[in-house]
């Protein structure tokens, strides 16, 4: 076990974030997941610490203490770099995947482990645990730009909500990237590093569509009715393989308002090929598409854009308030799904009605600044 504290910020230094990279302190880790216990307080005054991980994966939400209080949390991180097994000699195969340029230097690629410690008072002494235990369960999340950990500006997706949405006994490992297809995760080798560490027990969320539509990307264009459902299949059959539990998710619908009120259908037959794929196979489903229409639809025209990224110039992607929404709907769903990695949601997780949200004004989370704004690839 290795230990550093974070000192305690001050109310006037608070509104900067710190960030804390292993390097840094001579911390560096193995590929895998990484125990973490975060003991927060101070002995003179209250504080407030939000915790975020790696490419701003949100792991803990406004841990409170009184003055003299000190209370601990667990936490798991998952970190991993590029880097495959290479394959036997003649054989096909790959010795790393492909990034993409804005891809490169992320912590979430990288042999660190690197926390951000935000609030408005900010205080914690850290443990790292070099492993996790063996038996540590793992969702895996495989999926484009709504999904992928997002870095720059106010731009989030639900993927990077998820970890704060359990108990802290369980991985987190978000493999997905902006603009990818499900062609495109088999060709640059995304899948093949899922597979490769994957675990019996493990739970694989599965989101395509929003790029496999793009007719005018022919490389990686997928037909919903023919070659998309194959890709599906493929998927969950690898992951079955291994021993682990495929999910499937529908996008979320883009926010696109009719004159009357209603959202505007964007993604054509997809969804439901989704939709059928599950019932086919008997995969468990959570369908983020109606669930997003519901949603934007009670918030309206007016408060909708709030859910999105670029001050709500964006109709796709999704700030914090719109990303921890969906992130809430992901989470419920693997409850009302009776998946066995949703005995590991956390105690205090927020209820969620779409029909009923908690409005934006109302949501205080607010996104570290790690890197410039950057418009997700595949916009």
């Amino acid at each position: 076990m290795r230990r550093f504290a974070l000192a305690c910020l001050t109310a006037a230094t608070a509104a900067t974030s710190l960030l804390f990279a292993a390097p840094t302190v001579d911390l560096p880790v193995s590929e895998g997941n990484h125990a973490v216990t975060l003991t927060f307080g101070a002995a003179d005054h209250a504080t407030s610490t939000t915790v975020w991980g790696e490419s701003r994966q949100l792991l803990l939400e406004n841990v409170t203490t009184a003055p003299g209080e000190f209370i601990t949390r667990n936490i798991i991180v998952n970190t991993r770099t590029p880097a495959l097994t290479p394959p036997e000699p003649h054989a096909p195969g790959a010795t790393a995947v492909e990034l993409n340029p804005r891809e490169q230097g992320l912590a979430r690629w990288d042999d660190r482990l690197t926390l951000t410690f935000a609030g408005d008072a900010p205080a914690a002494l850290v443990d790292l645990v070099e492993d996790a235990p063996a038996t540590t369960p793992a969702l895996y999340l495989l999926g484009d730009s709504t999904v992928t950990d997002q870095q720059g500006g106010d731009y989030a997706s639900w993927g990077q909500m998820m970890p704060r949405m359990f108990d802290g006994t369980i991985a987190v490992a978000n493999h997905a990237e902006s603009g990818e297809t499900m062609k495109s995760f088999l060709f640059t080798n995304r899948l093949n590093k899922v597979l490769s560490t994957l675990r019996a027990g493990d739970t694989v969320l599965i989101q395509f569509g929003h790029n496999d539509s793009k007719s005018q990307w022919p490389q990686t264009y997928a037909e919903p009715h023919t070659t998309y459902p194959a890709y599906l299949r493929t998927f969950i059959a690898e992951i079955r393989l291994r021993g682990a539990t495929p999910v499937l998710v529908t996008s979320p619908e883009r926010r696109n308002f009719t004159a009357d009120g209603h959202i505007k259908l964007t993604h054509g037959d997809y969804p439901q090929a989704v939709r059928e794929v599950a019932s086919a196979e008997e995969v468990a489903l959570i369908d983020l598409n109606r669930t997003s229409i519901t949603l934007y639809e009670a918030l309206g025209p007016q408060l909708a854009p709030l859910a999105f990224a670029n001050s709500g110039k964006d109709g796709t992607h999704h700030n914090a308030y719109g990303a921890y929404q969906l992130a809430l709907a992901i989470a419920h769903g693997l409850q009302a799904a009776g998946l066995p990695i949703a005995d590991h949601l956390a105690a205090d997780l927020p209820a969620f009605d779409p029909a009923h949200p908690t409005l934006p004004a109302d949501f205080p989370l607010t996104l570290p600044d790690i890197t410039p704004v950057e418009a997700p690839r595949g916009n």
